[in-house]
């Protein structure tokens, strides 16, 4: 019996970086987190270390009130789990943020992806990796492949995923986050809804 829920966050956050990402996936949504929390203050991924600079990143805790996340287009996603399955994901992701120091971004696996070939590298990854590796440690999901061909909407394809919330992240209904901000007039010129 499921007793828990986990939250798959799948994002474009319009930046030059996920644009061209998306110019090669044709997809949606090009950035994948977890969540242990339905208001999403524990989310977690593989990312910027500092907004400003797309090539340094690594271990993230996410904020998804500031940064780039503030006029980012989303789909959320709920999981139920077990509660063993639950603590070993969060013991997993938690022991990595102790040792956040250790791990890098995988750049060179994320190019490589794109052409369908895996690279797995100690202590690297890249979102939707990083995402399909917490829930492989959990024992909730089984994938057909590496880890590191994984790609964000590919994570939707999980059986008993349910849809929370899709639109724009600053919009989320939460009782933390603001109901009725727009995204930036900018935002709205490149994307469009």
């Amino acid at each position: 019996m499921a007793n828990q829920k986990i939250y798959i966050l799948v994002t474009d956050t319009g930046t030059l970086f996920t644009r061209m990402i998306k110019f090669f996936t044709r997809k949606p949504y090009n950035h994948a987190s977890i969540a242990f929390d339905r208001d999403l203050k524990e989310i977690y991924s593989f990312g910027r270390k500092n907004p400003n600079n797309p090539f340094i990143g690594g271990f993230v805790k996410e904020n998804i009130k500031e940064g780039l996340f503030r006029d980012a287009r989303c789909a959320l996603y709920s999981l139920s789990v077990q509660e063993d399955e639950y603590q070993r994901m969060y013991h997993y992701i938690k022991k990595m943020e102790e040792n956040k120091h250790l791990y890098k971004y995988n750049f060179m696996g994320l190019f490589w992806v794109l052409f369908n070939k895996g690279l797995d590298r100690k202590r690297a990854f890249f979102c939707s990796q990083f995402v399909a590796s917490v829930l492989l440690k959990g024992k909730v999901v089984k994938f057909d492949k590496s880890t590191s061909l994984v790609r964000p909407h590919e994570l939707l394809e999980i059986p008993d995923l349910e849809m929370v919330y899709e639109g724009y992240l600053s919009h989320y209904q939460s009782s933390e986050l603001k109901k009725d901000r727009k995204p930036s007039r900018w935002y709205r010129t490149m994307f469009p809804v």
